[in-house]
C-alpha cells in the first residue's frame, strides 16, 4: 500500500493525539506494523512499546564504530567480520537492522553553473542498443555535442565508440556548428582520459593532438560529477524520449539523416533554458560568431592499423576479409578506413581500394586480384571454386565432406555443382543440395534429379546449356612439350659392323638404289629401333 500524506497524517495524528500504540494503528488502518513504525521514526518519533533484546545488541559498539570509518561498507560484509565474533542471527534479518543504525549523509547541494557565450561545449556517447548487420551484431553509439550556452545540439550515430570515430564526431560537429567552442568537458572516457589520480591527469596524446589542431581546451570533470556536464546528459536523455523512441530506420546513413533533420528542427524550435525569450536556433545565431574559427585544413580521423598478409592475398579488417595483390603476400601493409571506404598501402603506394562492410566473416574481392592469382596458379582455380560454390551454396560445404568420407572425387563434385549452380541458380541448387543431404546422398546426380523434380514443380522450361564444337574445346587443349633427347638417335654413329648406307640422315637425293635396297633390308633387321624412332616422329607431330 503507497504512503499517501493522507495516510501520513492519520498515522501520526492517532500516536501523538489518540496516543495508541503501533500495532493497533496498523490494524484499524490496514497497513503493516513495520510501515507505521517507519514513518513514526522518520518523523523523529521514539519507538513505540517495549523494545526486546536482540542477539545484535552486543555487536552495536563495534558496529556503530565500523560505520563511522567505512559510511558505504555493505552489510553482506559487515555480517561476515561480526560472524567471526561470534554473531549467530541470520543474514536477512542483520540486514534489516544494519539499516536503522547505518548513517544518512546529508543531500548535497549543487551551484548553478553559468556559462559564458561561446565560451563551452560538453561531449559524451550514449549506448543505443545494437544492430544486427549480417553476421555481425554490433553496438549503435551515439556522439552528442552540446553548446552549453545556447543549448545547440549535435548528434551522430556510429557503430563503434573507437577513438576514430570520437574525432569523426568533433570534425564533423565543429563542421556544423561552423566555429570551435573555447573549452570542451568530457566525462572520464577512455578516449579522453587515460590515467587519474585526483587532479593529477593523463591526458590521450591523440586527443592532445587534436586539440592543438583546433585550438580547444580540454577538460575533464570531477569524477562521480555529471551534474557538471548536466547539458549534454540532459541533452542524451532527449534524445532517448523525443528522437529515437518509436523510431524506424533502413541503416545507419538514413538514421543520421534523420538525426540531422531532427537537430534542424524540432530541436532548434525548443526554448532555451538559457534565455525563455529565445529558441534553441535563435540562440545559436547570436553564439555562432563567439566561437573559434576553423583551421583551413580538418584533422585526418581516418583509422590507421598495421596488419599482416598470410599466404592468402587477404588481409583481415573489422571482423572482414578484404583482397590485395598476390604480390603482396608476407607483407606487412597499412589499413586506412574511414565509414564508407578501406584502403591498403604498402607504404605510400595504393595497393587496393574496397567499400567498408559491416558484416563479419565476408570475403571482400576485387575481381583483377583474384584473376590475376588464378591465372599465375593452375590450383587456385579449384580452391577458388570451392570459395565460390561454399559462399553461393553453404550446403554444399556439409555435401563435400559427406562426398570424402565415402572416398569420392571431390573437385569432380565441386566442377559438377557449380555447372548445375550457372545454369539452375544459387537458390535453387541450394535447396536441392539440401534435398540430397536429407536423401543421405551426397552425389550430384541426387542434386541433379532435386533440381529437375523442382523445375517440374514450378513447370518451367528446361535449362538449357551451352555447346561448343569440338575445334573450340580444342583450343584449351594443354600441349606438352617432347623431350628432344629421343632425336639423337637419328644422327648418332652407327653400330659395328653396318655400312655407312645404313645411317638415315644420308641425303636422299645422293643415295644410290642399291644404297636405299640395303638401307631397307638394314631396317628390316633393327625393327625395334625403327618403331622407336617413327612413334618419336608421330609425337612430334601431334
Amino acid at each position: 500500500m503507497p504512503v499517501t500524506p493522507e495516510l501520513r497524517a492519520k498515522i501520526l495524528r492517532y500516536r501523538l493525539v489518540e496516543l495508541w500504540r503501533t500495532g493497533t494503528i496498523a490494524a484499524q488502518l490496514g497497513v503493516h506494523h513495520g510501515t507505521v513504525e517507519r514513518i513514526l521514526r522518520q518523523d523523529g518519533l521514539p519507538r513505540i512499546g517495549v523494545v526486546r533484546a536482540s542477539n545484535i545488541d552486543s555487536y552495536l559498539p563495534f558496529i556503530v564504530e565500523t560505520l563511522k570509518k567505512f559510511p558505504t561498507l555493505r552489510a553482506s560484509r559487515l555480517y561476515a567480520m561480526v560472524k567471526e565474533r561470534g554473531y549467530h542471527g541470520g543474514p536477512d534479518h542483520f540486514r534489516h537492522l544494519i539499516s536503522h543504525h547505518r548513517p544518512r549523509p546529508l543531500p548535497e547541494a549543487y551551484l548553478r553553473l553559468v556559462t559564458l557565450i561561446g565560451e563551452q561545449g560538453q561531449i559524451d556517447w550514449g549506448h543505443f542498443g545494437y544492430q544486427q548487420i549480417g553476421k555481425a551484431k554490433r553496438p549503435l553509439m551515439a556522439f552528442v555535442a552540446v553548446l552549453s550556452w545556447s543549448r545547440r545540439i549535435f548528434l551522430r550515430f556510429s557503430l563503434d565508440a573507437r577513438m576514430e570515430s570520437f574525432l569523426r564526431g568533433h570534425v564533423q560537429a565543429f563542421e556544423a556548428w561552423g566555429g570551435v567552442p573555447r573549452v570542451l568537458l568530457y566525462d572520464n572516457l577512455k578516449s579522453a582520459v587515460l590515467e587519474r589520480q585526483g587532479d593529477a591527469i593523463r591526458f590521450s596524446p591523440t586527443l592532445l593532438a587534436f586539440a592543438a589542431h583546433y585550438h580547444f581546451e580540454p577538460h575533464p570533470v570531477a569524477v562521480a560529477r555529471g551534474n557538471e556536464k548536466g547539458r549534454v546528459e540532459r541533452a542524451i536523455r532527449y534524445i532517448r524520449d523525443n528522437f529515437f523512441a518509436a523510431r524506424t530506420f533502413t541503416d545507419l546513413d538514413d538514421l543520421n539523416a534523420q538525426a540531422d533533420a531532427w537537430v534542424n528542427g524540432p530541436a532548434d524550435e525548443r526554448l532555451c533554458p538559457q534565455d525563455k525569450t529565445m529558441t534553441v536556433g535563435q540562440a545559436f545565431v547570436q553564439e555562432q560568431p563567439r566561437l573559434l574559427a576553423l583551421p583551413a585544413n580538418p584533422y585526418p580521423v581516418e583509422e590507421r592499423v598495421v596488419v599482416k598478409v598470410g599466404k592468402t592475398p587477404y588481409v583481415r579488417f573489422d571482423l572482414n576479409d578484404y583482397s590485395v595483390p598476390h604480390t603482396q603476400v608476407r607483407k606487412a601493409l597499412t589499413v586506412l578506413a574511414d565509414t564508407k571506404t578501406v584502403r591498403i598501402l604498402d607504404a605510400q603506394t595504393l595497393v587496393a581500394s574496397h567499400a567498408r562492410s559491416y558484416d563479419k566473416a565476408q570475403q571482400i574481392e576485387t575481381e583483377s586480384h583474384i584473376k590475376d592469382l588464378v591465372e599465375r596458379k593452375a590450383q587456385a582455380h579449384a580452391q577458388r571454386g570451392m570459395g565460390r560454390l561454399s559462399q553461393a551454396v553453404p550446403a554444399s560445404v556439409e555435401l563435400l565432406v559427406q562426398a570424402g568420407a565415402r572416398g569420392e572425387n571431390l573437385g569432380s563434385i565441386t566442377q559438377a555443382l557449380l555447372r548445375l549452380m550457372d545454369r539452375y541458380g544459387a537458390t535453387e541448387v541450394q535447396t536441392a543440395v539440401l534435398t540430397a543431404l536429407a536423401r543421405k546422398v551426397p552425389h550430384p546426380n541426387a542434386v541433379r534429379l532435386a533440381l529437375e523434380t523442382q523445375r517440374e514443380e514450378r513447370q518451367a522450361p528446361a535449362p538449357v546449356g551451352v555447346q561448343l564444337s569440338d575445334k573450340i574445346r580444342a583450343r584449351d587443349t594443354v600441349i606438352h612439350a617432347h623431350p628432344l633427347a629421343s632425336y639423337d638417335q637419328l644422327s648418332s654413329p652407327a653400330p659395328s659392323g653396318e655400312s655407312a648406307h645404313a645411317n638415315p640422315v644420308a641425303t636422299p637425293t645422293t643415295a644410290t638404289t642399291s644404297e636405299k635396297t640395303s638401307t631397307a633390308s638394314k631396317s628390316k633387321a633393327t625393327e625395334p629401333q625403327s618403331t622407336t624412332q617413327r612413334s618419336d616422329k608421330d609425337e612430334s607431330k601431334e
